[in-house]
């Protein structure tokens, strides 16, 4: 693999941020451990290009976005500076810091003593560090810092851009400091999202504030990030695709995005029988569009989905579970959106504690 400075020379390993004595690193290296993308080229994707370009242009133009991206590694530095090249996403209606921008959460290890198990990992403390702030006119590469009160070793946990592409990150440390590999997740095996632009993240504030990341920190766990803005159909390449995947838990939820209620009706079960095919005891969560009021189409669509569900555990299916758009809104109302689509944070708060009582139940299975 070619060295960023090879590739761009304005990513060289320097920074225009003063502090004492830092050492830049590239991400792609160790002990970093990146997760929910990989590099492939010139840049991070989901998922393989010739299977973007098979399902649709949609998703050929989205898969590179880094939505579910995360590099993880431990470090008693005093300070964690971002040195990033993206090729930008910016909307009227989302944050730049979720749109563009990093974000990343600290997790004290003397405090949090490694816990194991369901129970124990409920009582960790992962903090919210803050957010590498894109400039306003942010075109490709941008620089920032976040400084630490103390100097003590914690897993750091940095979130790429919801709707970016991210084509190389340099971060820097001070010389002398521990650099480690960061533990496994408890559940290392990753939780798979599939669906819409709410799915991908919109219009989450920060990364850290998509449910898929709430629930991360929840339960310790990983994810991989299958949400494509406008583009999630339920493809027979993208199926193909979800099940050659070694899955802990899959969340389907693509309801926007079926284009008609009959393209819907058409493929929703079909799906959902695919993956059940590939994946008998695979734990598998249907979800609706997270709307807490429904109009009439929207009705009919919800009774679709839920007719899925109903389907398989007619069938004996004890491995599938269901969440209303009024149950993931619950804790907001009509109130979670910016839009009447896309969630806020606390939009996305009240999905993540919707979806945590379903995956406490599995998880306890496990």
């Amino acid at each position: 693999m070619n060295r960023i400075d090879e590739i761009d020379k304005r990513m060289a390993p320097v920074t225009n941020i003063e502090r004492e004595g830092i050492c830049m690193y590239d991400i792609d290296e160790e002990p970093f451990r990146i997760y929910g993308v990989y590099r492939d080229g010139e840049k991070y994707r989901r998922l393989p290009e010739t299977v973007a370009a098979n399902t649709n242009p949609g998703v050929l133009g989205l898969h590179a976005n880094t939505a579910g991206g995360r590099v993880r590694f431990v470090t008693d530095s005093p300070y964690v500076i971002l040195k990033a090249h993206i090729n930008p996403g910016k909307m009227p209606h989302f944050a730049l810091t979720g749109s563009c921008g990093f974000d990343m959460y600290a997790e004290d290890i003397e405090t949090n003593n490694q816990t194991d198990g369901a129970a124990e990992q409920a009582q960790r403390e992962v903090l919210y560090a803050g957010t590498y702030m894109p400039p306003f006119t942010v075109e490709d590469i941008y620089e920032g810092v976040i400084d630490f009160e103390e100097r003590k070793k914690r897993i750091i946990t940095l979130n790429f851009p919801l709707y970016s592409n991210v084509l190389s990150v340099l971060l820097g440390l001070k010389e002398g400091c521990v650099l480690e590999t960061a533990p496994d997740y408890a559940l290392e095996k990753p939780i798979v999202y599939y669906g819409s632009s709410i799915t991908q993240g919109g219009c989450a504030s920060k990364p850290g504030s998509s449910y898929q990341s709430i629930l991360s920190r929840r339960f310790n766990c990983n994810y991989i990030n299958l949400g494509f803005s406008g583009s999630a159909r339920a493809e027979d390449a993208i199926i193909e695709y979800i099940n050659g995947l070694d899955m802990s838990v899959f969340v389907l939820d693509y309801d926007h995005n079926a284009p008609t209620v009959e393209h819907l009706r058409a493929t929703h079960s079909k799906m959902f029988k695919a993956i059940r095919a590939a994946h008998p005891e695979l734990p598998i969560l249907i979800m609706p569009r997270p709307n807490y009021y429904l109009k009439k189409e929207e009705q009919v669509r919800h009774e679709i989905v839920y007719n899925t569900y109903l389907e398989a555990k007619a069938a004996g299916d004890e491995n599938v579970y269901f969440l209303s758009g009024a149950q993931l809104m619950e804790v907001v109302g009509d109130n979670g959106t910016v839009d009447n689509v896309h969630p806020t944070d606390s939009g996305f708060f009240s999905m993540a504690k919707a979806i945590e009582k379903v995956f406490e139940e599995i998880l306890a299975k496990m």
